[in-house]
């Protein structure tokens, strides 16, 4: 272009007014780009199925008053109340549910005191009704009967020698597939695979810690009497009739037995908002943030190019004089904006990947993928592009005989 030289000539005579605009932009990239990466990728986490009927879930949270000896009664007597309710599919009595921290987790591995573990996992201690409560889908192999609960816990044996997993564990234990029927050790406590969940989380808080593992769950034919007086009954209704079977579960337990606390009764849809809730946080302060640092570059564009209007105006009525037109004079202006706005729109890329490599451990977050940072450059590029239009425009429409004096 005819114009370059002159405009890199102008560059270096304006150096460090350029070199703060491209510094800026280049800046924005980086946290822009990272910053929207990190937001798509917390949204789509908290779109992922966890792998139970959630719109037909609801939790009672139950802490029992009394003899830790009447607790096994007690649970029977509830189970059988809440099952036969009207609108009920189905009742399972537990410690944790998907998406709400708490319960057990543990390792599993091919042989007694392994090291390194071959997977980590959540572990759920079940009864016969639980996959029918939850809606999870059976791969392959079976779920638990009631004579699988007959188990008792030893100092030689804790766990049952049978357990049920997600496919992910299993393929996590056996790569090669084929997992059914297959041994494993759990807490160096032999088991062996008789069934495989499509899909089902482990009860972990999601996108921490345990984000590596989330759905190695492994299920345990136990009932979960040994944790002391809280109990979680999980219900699941039919299509349309879960608020109205959670309006009569509560009275029903207090009916059977008014020696409980009843905690909190909560719908699965609010398990999964309270689960997400940092991470919708996360995304609107990011976001707040990345529109504001937009902001702020193209004001600092608007401010220089409307600095460097003003310095220039002789020079623009001389261009005007000679026969330059409107369209030449805002050519000019973008085509320098356009050598500024592209050093800092390749920087900022290559800043933003190399802070995206340091954040990947720190914040569980996916490899920003190139053609990402690339995007969020040119969205950068033509921000700056419309910021320098009205200060170029404004240049234009100098009379030239006025910017010739100056003026």
């Amino acid at each position: 272009m005819s114009d370059l030289s002159e405009i890199l000539a102008a560059l270096r005579r304006n150096g460090v007014g350029a070199v703060l605009i491209a510094a800026q932009i280049a800046l924005t990239v980086m946290i822009v780009c990272n910053s929207l990466s990190i937001i798509q990728q917390r949204l789509d986490r908290a779109k992922r199925p966890s792998g139970v009927d959630e719109a037909n879930l609801f939790t009672i949270d139950n802490r029992w008053v009394g003899p830790p000896s009447e607790r096994s009664a007690r649970l029977q007597s509830d189970l059988t109340a809440l099952r036969a309710l009207s609108g009920v599919i189905d009742v399972t009595a537990t410690y944790n549910v998907p998406l709400r921290a708490g319960g057990e987790n543990g390792w599993v591995t091919m042989k007694p005191d392994q090291q390194p573990v071959t997977a980590w996992n959540g572990t759920y201690y079940v009864d016969d009704h639980a996959l029918n409560t939850f809606g999870a889908r059976l791969d392959t192999g079976r779920w638990f009967t009631a004579a699988d609960l007959g188990f008792v816990p030893t100092p030689e044996q804790k766990f049952p020698g049978v357990a049920v997993v997600t496919r992910s564990l299993a393929n996590a234990l056996y790569p090669s597939g084929n997992a059914l029927g297959k041994s494993f050790y759990y807490a160096n406590f032999p088991m062996r695979i008789i069934g495989i969940v499509d899909r089902f989380e482990a009860s972990l808080m999601p996108l921490g810690f345990g984000e590596a593992f989330f759905e190695n769950s492994l299920f345990v034919p136990q009932f979960p009497l040994l944790g002391g007086a809280d109990m979680t009954y999980v219900v699941r209704a039919r299509p349309g009739e879960r608020d109205a079977v959670m309006s009569s579960a509560t009275k029903t337990l207090l009916a059977v037995n008014r020696a409980r606390v009843i905690k909190k009764v909560q719908t699965f849809s609010d398990i999964r908002s309270e689960a997400y809730r940092g991470a919708r946080g996360l995304s609107l302060m990011l976001g707040t943030v990345s529109v504001l640092l937009v902001i702020v570059t193209a004001l600092g564009i608007v401010g220089l190019t409307s600095y460097w209007v003003g310095q220039r105006k002789r020079q623009i009525g001389v261009r005007r004089a000679l026969g330059a037109c409107r369209t030449d004079i805002l050519r000019y202006f973008h085509t320098e904006n356009l050598v500024i706005a592209g050093c800092g729109a390749v920087a900022g890329v290559l800043m933003a990947l190399i802070l995206n490599a340091h954040v990947i451990s720190g914040l569980q977050v996916a490899p920003m993928s190139p053609a990402f940072a690339a995007a969020g450059a040119m969205i950068l590029f033509a921000l700056s592009q419309a910021a320098v239009f009205w200060p170029a425009w404004r240049a234009a429409s100098l009379p030239p005989a006025i910017a010739a004096r100056g003026a």
